[in-house]
């Protein structure tokens, strides 16, 4: 025993949703590097060997419940890393909906333990919803999944951006509640990241904070470089740490509310619901 295993998995049972390309399989194969048993669920084909796959679609119901119980407990860490880029049918259900819907159905059948952590994959897009809370909270008090659903269309916000805003305003408010259950929950909010998802949508997900990344002599994250504070979060190493969302965009959001980088001063305020 030393005081790094906090950092590890050793014994621990991690759930990756949406493991199975680009940051979550990232995460996936972090985990179980650090001595997880790992339990991937995705619509896509699972690679990952010494990995449990489980196909879901999280855009459907039943798919869902059927894949929790395909699971079981307990599950120590779950992280939830699927996502869907605007344009495609259901994505009000895939990036949050069904997330919410997967983690209440795991809470309600005794699968997540004391002691054990939630993990979601956020974006830029989410960082503004308390500027938009009353409507957030809103969307938050949908009873369920198709009524989450079906709120969301009628009030626009099937779409990445006010997912995102569901995500980040979701973590928020059930930290308190969760914590008594002895179960923490956090987001990372990444920065531009290679992924096959952002490959897809290169010109304006690669795109944004190409100026910034230039000056500063970076390349857009690799999927493994935002697996790594996911990872963290999820451990007995981030114990005190919950309720978070976590940017982790390299310091573009910073520098442009400090305005040591001017050019990202505009985006940074957007972005925050400050303009």
């Amino acid at each position: 025993m030393s005081l790094f295993d906090a950092f590890r998995y050793d014994g621990k049972r991690v759930l990756v949703v949406g493991g199975a390309t680009g940051m979550g399989a990232a995460a996936a194969e972090l985990a179980l590097d650090a001595g997880a048993e790992v339990v991937v669920m995705d619509f896509a084909e699972v690679k990952l060997p010494g990995a449990k796959a489980i196909h879901v679609n999280l855009g459907d119901k039943d798919s869902i419940d059927k894949a929790v119980d395909e699971c079981g407990g307990p599950v120590h860490a779950l992280m939830a890393c699927a996502g869907v880029a605007d344009g495609t049918p259901n994505i009000e259900k895939i990036n949050f909906g069904g997330h919410r819907h997967l983690i209440q159905r795991m809470l309600d059948g005794g699968m997540i333990p004391r002691g054990s952590a939630i993990g979601f994959i956020s974006s830029a897009a989410g960082l503004g919803w308390e500027a938009s809370w009353d409507q957030v909270k809103e969307y938050l008090d949908t009873p369920d999944f198709d009524s989450a659903s079906a709120w969301a269309i009628e009030h626009g916000w099937a779409d990445y951006f006010h997912s995102k805003q569901a995500i980040c305003g979701y973590v928020a408010r059930e930290a308190f509640g969760l914590l008594k259950q002895g179960i923490r929950i956090n987001a990372i909010c990444p920065g531009p990241t290679d992924t096959p998802l952002a490959q897809a949508n290169a010109e304006m997900w690669l795109g944004f904070g190409a100026d910034f990344r230039e000056e500063t002599g970076i390349d857009a994250s690799s999927p493994l470089e935002q697996a790594y504070p996911l990872v963290f979060l999820c451990s007995d190493a981030a114990a005190a740490i919950s309720g978070q969302t976590l940017i982790s965009d390299v310091g573009y959001v910073a520098s442009g509310v400090t305005e040591s980088y001017p050019p990202a001063a505009a985006a940074a305020g957007f972005l925050l619901g400050r303009m």
